[in-house]
């Protein structure tokens, strides 16, 4: 037919035209409006086109009307007039220029637009007959001038509008033009399957309903139009068609967008349902939870060293296994680019290579035994020059001498059931992976494939994995160019593994770091799998930070949330609104810290802490930084006391204790579940910063805790639980101490190596103990080194007071100095007894009343108290004389102050020796035993010395550990307990 732009008009055949005159007089017969309508499309093509009315004008009115009246009688009530009135049907670029269907001419009269005019171009729009039962539009796009080329791309269903999402190109880029729009964001960068790139999508809220609609080009004048991945450009009289589908949806935007891709599968399998039965075998579904693959040529030193002539696979495997966990999938390439050097076929290759199939076998069941990895072989469908050998036979021939547990398709983005049955026949579980990204149409015969790596930079959005998230893709990645850490980072935000590709050579030095790098995704990937292949994921929820973008994957019982950022400069705050059900919380799993939600504007909001980066990555493959925040149910009880760990759990087979972040080159404390404790230091030895508690069902993460023990905070080393012979009265020398309630409270002056900060908190039932009236003296020690025969090994200082081993005259009855913790130990030991714990000695000194000083409850000492630095307040006290020594340097006999006793009867806990107790605690890169009550040597000068003379019965001081030498002192003696 003729149509008309501008005054140019196309040639006529008669044949065409006497055709034309045919349809319309059939048109005539079946129209009783017929007359009017005539007159109305007359009038208004007419009006809109001043100029003489001559005769291949009238042509061109009489094709427009043809199409109108022979369109508006298939679909009178066409679905498309529920739309909002104003709202264009489309929009697309011409030329560069963007367009809207709404600017066009359109045909009068009748309900259903079927012409459109615009300068350039003629525009037809028809019903077609969906399967599905979808709306669905033709769009027929021709240039409608005499000479030129005209250039179309970009065709949005119901139009690019700010306000709404849609998706489209942006863009000169040749592979990833396609882009999705977000009202308030910049333009994001997504992947669609490789038969979609120009495709339009976009979503619109209205008060009758929400409404998706997508446009597909499905043909083109095979003459006159040139088809590229983006855009069609037309030469004079050339078309283009695309078909439009138009659907409703309920909830946020990313329902349209998964009513579209997921449930209608981009209208790829139009009118044919999706054949489950290959994602339902259980032998297949081991792929779903792969995650790290590398591809390697058979003369890779990684496989084979040729100077020692010897496979090198397994050293592969052990370091990928401590760099990043180790590898799911590891693909061996005998073939391509040799393949066709001789007559050798691609499976003749295979046979080849040193030990033949045999040796590959034992390699295939060595890497699966003791690495848990996969062995893939690759075919090449391509390869029929060199000798003939069916490629199903040669392929199930294959597998069984190898016992490979995939094949690559080489070259190919789908499979068939002859490949997969050429498989099956010979085991179980064979999976097929394309070398290419499988199509929705081509989804049901294959479970796994990759993303090209042609998109070398790649998207920060995968649409392909909104499709079908139970299909197995890796994203391609090279090692040899640039570090690429946005790589595995982005295979994480969008829950799929990563194929290193090794065919390029090279090894840089860094590879070992960014490997590291891709143990941390791939340990939050493997951890959290079953939620990244379930359907409802969300993509893209909202941030309160453009250029940080969020999926939401929830789970069964668990979600977790993927962060990307291109904020170079990093962040740290409130970012997406998260659900928190009840009993839930949040936990960083990319930085294993625990985090409280932030309440904004209502709503309760994730905290994330994302790393920056430098400036100088900005477009490179390794831009970016990553995040992941899970939301767990509260499963594990965690606490801790002092230097042990008590935690809890029901559910969940195993508990993974860390200390520090969990990598793949540590080891953690693997304990059952239920009620444990364990001790920190025998466990891990000095240990400061994160202690991660993991709680596992299989190697499925139930919840997390992080504890974090501060750097140089005390932590007790020392261990209670040896108990002596119980007696039922007081032995010889010591006072009975009954059971009571007692809160721990301390005092302490000099912080500057941090003081205990763990005790416990609120009241503890203390159970009934003897303790020693008076501190051991040198008499009593004198009788343990006779009858023991105790000596110790480091005998520096040990009894430095005493004279070539002997008691000096008239101390007999003085407190024992000079002896170290392990010499007490040692005597408490022999007389059947114990060194008391801090807060025995402080409950027994204190009595349950909690005095301060042993005499009396409300005792009044006058205090003068001065702030000298931030780790030092120094307090100078006025105790009375007759209550006991006021730091005068002079040591005495023990119960020279009977008046200073407390109610239990206790003597001399103040102002006589320091105290041992049995408490030593780790500060990190040190170590102390607390001692208690003062002593009788008061320095004075300086403020900078020990506070010495009397101390409050709560006054906590510091004995730093080094040797027993060095720890003994003319100041620090004690007393004994027994149970």
């Amino acid at each position: 037919m003729a149509s008309r732009s501008e005054g140019i008009i196309y040639k006529v055949r008669s044949c065409d035209l006497v055709r034309f005159i045919r349809g319309l007089l059939l048109i005539h017969q079946e129209h009783n409006d017929f007359h009017e309508i005539f007159s109305s499309s007359f009038l208004n093509f007419r009006s809109s086109h001043q100029s003489i009315f001559t005769m291949p004008r009238l042509f061109a009115f009489l094709s427009y009307l043809l199409c109108t009246l022979s369109l508006s009688a298939q679909n009178a009530n066409f679905y498309w007039q529920n739309l909002p009135e104003k709202l264009p049907l489309f929009s697309l670029e011409v030329n560069g220029e963007l367009r809207s269907s709404a600017q066009f001419e359109k045909g009068g009269g009748v309900a259903d637009t079927t012409l459109w005019l615009s300068p350039n171009l003629f525009i037809r729009t028809w019903p077609l007959k969906s399967p599905d039962g979808i709306p669905k539009l033709a769009i027929e796009i021709s240039n409608a001038m005499k000479a030129g080329k005209i250039t179309i791309r970009n065709l949005v269903p119901l139009g690019q509008e700010p306000s709404r999402p849609y998706l489209t190109g942006l863009g000169e880029h040749p592979l990833s033009r396609a882009h999705l729009f977000l009202p308030g964001r910049k333009p994001l960068n997504v992947i669609l399957p490789d038969n979609a790139w120009h495709l339009g999508y976009s979503s619109i809220e209205t008060a009758t309903g929400n409404y998706c609609a997508l446009a597909r080009r499905v043909a083109w004048d095979p003459k006159l139009a040139t088809r590229r991945r983006f855009e069609t450009e037309l030469e004079s009289r050339g078309w283009v068609r695309y078909e439009l589908w138009l659907d409703t949806y309920q909830g946020a935007w990313q329902e349209g967008l998964r009513k579209i891709f997921q449930e209608r599968y981009l209208f790829d399998l139009e009118g044919k349902k999706f054949d489950e039965s290959l994602y339902q075998r259980p032998d297949q579904a081991w792929i779903r939870k792969a995650y790290a693959m590398h591809l390697i040529m058979a003369w890779d030193r990684d496989f084979y060293d040729t100077d020692s002539q010897k496979y090198q696979l397994e050293g592969f495997l052990k370091r990928g296994k401590q760099l990043y966990g180790g590898d799911d999938v590891v693909g061996i390439w005998p073939n391509w680019p040799m393949l066709g050097l001789d007559q050798r076929n691609q499976w003749d290759m295979f046979r080849a290579l040193p030990g033949g199939t045999a040796k590959l076998k034992s390699l295939a069941q060595m890497a699966r035994d003791k690495y848990q990895c996969r062995f893939f072989i690759s075919y090449n469908p391509w390869d029929e020059s060199t000798r003939w050998q069916d490629h199903h036979a040669g392929m199930s021939e294959m597998i069984a001498a190898t016992s490979a547990d995939g094949v690559v398709l080489d070259t190919e983005g789908k499979s068939n059931p002859e490949r997969q049955a050429a498989a099956d026949q010979m085991r179980p579980g064979v999976v097929m992976y394309s070398e290419g990204m499988a199509v929705p149409k081509d989804m049901p015969g294959i479970l796994s494939g990759r993303v090209h790596n042609a998109l070398y930079y790649p998207p920060a959005l995968n649409l392909n994995k909104l499709i079908r998230p139970d299909f197995a893709i890796f994203r391609v990645a090279e090692i040899y160019k640039e570090p690429i850490r946005r790589e595995y980072a982005l295979s994480m935000f969008n829950g799929y593994g990563t194929e290193v590709n090794q065919f390029r050579p090279g090894r840089p030095e860094w590879i070992d770091d960014d490997y590291r790098f891709w143990g941390r995704t791939l340990r939050i990937l493997r951890e959290n799998s079953p939620v990244f292949s379930q359907k409802n994921w969300n993509p893209l929820v909202s941030t309160l930070r453009d250029s940080i973008y969020v999926n939401h994957w929830p789970g069964a019982n668990k979600a977790i949330f993927t962060i990307f950022s291109l904020q170079n400069s990093g962040f740290k705050g409130p970012l997406f609104a998260a659900e928190i059900p009840e009993n839930h919380h949040l936990v960083d799993l990319w930085n294993h810290e625990m985090t409280e939600p932030q309440i904004h504007e209502g709503k309760t909001y994730a905290i994330a802490n994302l790393e920056a980066f430098a400036e100088k990555w900005r477009g490179s493959n390794n831009e970016g930084a990553v995040g992941a925040i899970g939301v767990f149910p509260k499963l594990l009880n965690v606490n801790r006391e002092g230097d042990d760990l008590l935690i809890q759990a029901d559910k969940g087979q195993e508990i993974r204790i860390w200390a520090g972040m969990p990598t793949y080159e540590k080891t953690p404390k693997i304990i059952k579940t239920g009620r444990q404790r364990i001790n920190l230091s025998q466990v891990f030895g000095q240990i400061e910063g994160k202690v991660v508690i993991q709680l596992f069902n299989q190697d499925d993460l139930l919840d997390e805790v992080v504890l974090l023990l501060e750097p140089g905070n005390a932590r007790l080393l020392s261990q209670s639980n040896w108990k002596t012979a119980l007696a039922k009265t007081p032995p010889l020398g010591m006072k009975s101490i009954p059971a009571g309630t007692f809160t721990m409270q301390v005092k302490y002056g000099d912080d500057f190596i941090p003081n205990v900060r763990d005790y416990p908190q609120g009241p503890v039932e203390m159970p009934a103990f003897f303790m020693d009236q008076h501190p051991v003296t040198n008499a009593q020690f004198q009788v343990f080194l006779q009858k023991s025969g105790y000596r110790p090994k480091d005998t520096s200082n040990f009894l430095r007071h005493w004279v070539r081993g002997k008691i000096p005259a008239g101390q007999a009855n003085f407190p024992v100095i000079y002896v170290s913790l392990d010499d007490a130990r040692s005597y408490a030991r022999w007389a059947g007894k114990r060194l008391p714990t801090e807060m025995e000695w402080q409950y027994a000194a204190q009595t349950s009343d909690g005095r301060e000083w042993p005499w009396s409850k409300t005792a009044e000492v006058k205090r003068e108290q001065q702030v000298i630095t931030e780790t030092l307040t120094v307090s100078r006290l006025q105790v009375d004389s007759t209550l006991c020594n006021t730091g005068n340097g002079q040591l005495y006999p023990v119960g020279s102050y009977p008046r200073g006793a407390n109610p239990h009867g206790l003597q001399d806990l103040v102002g006589c020796v320091w105290q041992l107790t049995n408490d030593v605690y780790r500060t990190g890169n040190s170590q102390y035993v607390i001692i208690k009550g003062g002593s009788y040597y008061l320095p004075a000068s300086s403020w900078w010395y020990v506070e010495g003379g009397p101390r409050e019965l709560n006054y906590t001081q510091k004995l730093m550990r080094i040797s027993s030498g060095f720890e003994r002192n003319g100041t620090t003696g004690f007393r004994c307990v027994r149970d």
